[in-house]
C-alpha cells in the first residue's frame, strides 16, 4: 500500500488536500470519491526520496514532541503502530507532516519495525529518538518510552528556547557593533583622516595604525569573507572525519566554561536515556548501547561504548563509568547508589535533573558575564577609533597655542 498526496473540492466546492494510502491511484480516487470528494490531482509521494535532499527540512522539536505524545497516548490504547500512524496523518493539519508520516507508515507495511522506518527520515527524527524508539520495541514497553520520551523532548525544548532567547540579544549586538565598526573602518575612517594625510604633521602611532588598518580592509574586506567562509566550510568537512573530530571534542571537553557546558548536557541526556530505557523494562546493555548514541560528543561516547565492554564482562555500571574519567562523580556516586538500593530508574531520573540544573546555572552565569563584556569590548573598540581621530586634532590645537 503506498501513500498519495491529494487535491480535491468536498461538496461544497472547498479545495481539501492531504494524504491517502490506496494500492493504486485509482484505488486512491475511489476512496476520495466514496468519502464524496471530487479529487483534481492525486500523486504518489516520494516522501522518503524528498527527505534525503540536502535542502529538505524537517518536522519542528514542537511538533514531533507533540506527534510522540499521540503517538505514546494511541498505542496505550491498544493500536497497532499502523494504526497509530494512520490516525496521525489523518489528524495532522500539516501536508508535509503527514507526507512524512504517510512514508513511516508505508515503510512500516512493507514490515520494517517503526525505528527502521524512521531511519529514512533522519532529519525530522534524530539518532537518539530512533535509539529510544529501537530500545521501547525491543522491550516490548514502546508506549511507556514514547511517554517518556515525549516528556524529555519537552524539557529539552523549554531549555533550548530557553537558551536562544538569551542568546539572541547578545548576537543581535555583536552583529550590530561588527556592521557599525566595519563601516566606520571601511567608509568613515577614511574620509575623516584624509585632513591629516595632506598635512606634514606627524600622526600618532594610533591614529597611523588606524588609517594603516583602513586602508587594508578597504579593498580586502570582499575577500576576507570569501576566505570565512571558505574556512568555515573546510572546518565542517574536517569534522566529518572521526580522527579529527574526535581531537575537536578533546579539546572542547578541555576549554573552561565550555567543556563543562558539554559535559553536562551529554551527562544529562545520557542519564535521561538511561533511566526512559530502563523503566521501560531495557536490557542494561541495549540500554547504554541507546545512550552511546545519543551522546553529541565522540569523546563521551567511546567512554560509554568501552563502559558497555566493562558491564558485559561483569563490571558494574558506576565502577565502568568512573574507570571512564569523562563523567561527572555526581553522576557515578547516584547510579551506585541505586544499584545498591535497586531504585536505578529513580537515580538516574534524580542524576538528570540535577545535571540539567547545572546546566541551566551554568549558562545564566556564562550570559550575564558575556553581555557587560561585549558592551566593554566594543566599547574599547569604539574608544580606540574615536582617540585615533582626535589625538591628531588635539596635538594642532597645542601646536597653535
Amino acid at each position: 500500500m503506498e501513500a498519495y498526496r491529494y487535491e480535491a473540492l468536498d461538496v461544497e466546492g472547498r479545495a481539501i488536500t492531504g494524504v491517502i494510502h490506496a494500492d493504486t491511484p485509482r484505488q486512491a480516487r475511489a476512496q476520495l470519491r466514496a468519502q464524496g470528494l471530487l479529487p483534481s490531482a492525486v500523486d504518489q509521494v516520494r516522501a522518503r526520496e524528498r527527505a534525503q535532499l540536502p535542502w529538505a527540512r524537517g518536522i519542528s522539536p514542537a511538533e514531533l514532541s507533540l506527534l510522540t505524545r499521540q503517538l505514546a497516548t494511541l498505542l496505550a490504547a491498544g493500536l497497532t503502530v499502523e494504526q497509530a500512524l494512520a490516525a496521525l496523518i489523518e489528524a495532522s493539519e500539516e501536508p508535509f507532516t503527514a507526507e512524512i508520516l504517510g512514508g513511516v507508515k508505508t515503510e512500516v507495511t512493507a514490515g520494517l519495525s517503526l525505528s527502521a522506518a524512521l531511519g529514512s527520515y533522519s532529519k525530522s527524527f534524530p539518532n537518539f529518538f530512533r535509539a529510544l524508539v529501537r530500545g521501547g520495541e525491543e522491550s516490548g514497553a514502546l508506549p511507556i518510552v514514547l511517554q517518556h520520551l515525549a516528556e524529555y523532548l519537552d524539557t529539552r525544548q523549554a531549555l533550548k528556547q530557553k537558551t536562544s532567547l538569551a542568546l539572541l540579544y547578545p548576537a543581535l549586538v555583536t552583529i550590530v557593533a561588527v556592521i557599525i565598526v566595519a563601516g566606520l573602518l571601511i567608509y568613515v575612517v577614511p574620509q575623516v583622516v584624509q585632513v591629516f594625510q595632506h598635512s606634514r604633521q606627524s600622526l600618532p602611532f594610533l591614529t597611523r595604525a588606524l588609517i594603516g588598518l583602513s586602508d587594508f580592509l578597504r579593498p580586502t574586506w570582499p575577500y576576507l569573507m570569501i576566505a570565512v567562509v571558505a574556512a568555515l566550510v573546510a572546518v565542517r568537512a574536517a569534522l566529518r572525519r572521526n580522527a579529527f573530530r574526535y581531537r575537536w571534542h578533546i579539546l572542547l571537553l578541555r576549554t573552561p566554561w565550555l567543556g563543562s557546558l558539554i559535559r553536562s548536557g551529554n551527562t544529562s541526556r545520557f542519564a535521561s536515556t538511561l533511566a526512559i530505557l530502563v523503566g521501560g523494562g531495557v536490557p542494561l546493555l541495549t540500554a547504554l548501547d541507546s545512550g552511546a548514541q545519543v551522546m553529541s560528543n565522540d569523546v563521551m561516547r567511546r567512554a560509554i561504548e568501552d563502559t558497555i565492554g566493562r558491564v558485559r564482562e561483569g563490571m558494574s555500571l558506576s565502577r565502568a563509568l568512573r574507570e571512564t574519567g569523562v563523567f561527572p562523580p555526581l553522576l557515578i556516586h547516584l547510579i551506585a547508589s541505586g544499584e545498591m538500593s535497586g531504585k536505578l530508574e529513580q537515580m538516574l531520573e534524580r542524576a538528570a535533573q540535577l545535571e540539567t540544573q547545572a546546566l541551566e546555572r551554568r549558562l545564566a552565569v556564562f550570559l550575564t558575564l558575556l553581555e557587560p563584556l561585549m558592551i566593554l569590548v566594543m566599547g574599547g573598540i569604539v574608544l580606540i577609533i574615536v582617540l585615533a581621530i582626535l589625538l591628531p586634532i588635539i596635538e594642532i590645537n597645542q601646536l597653535v597655542y
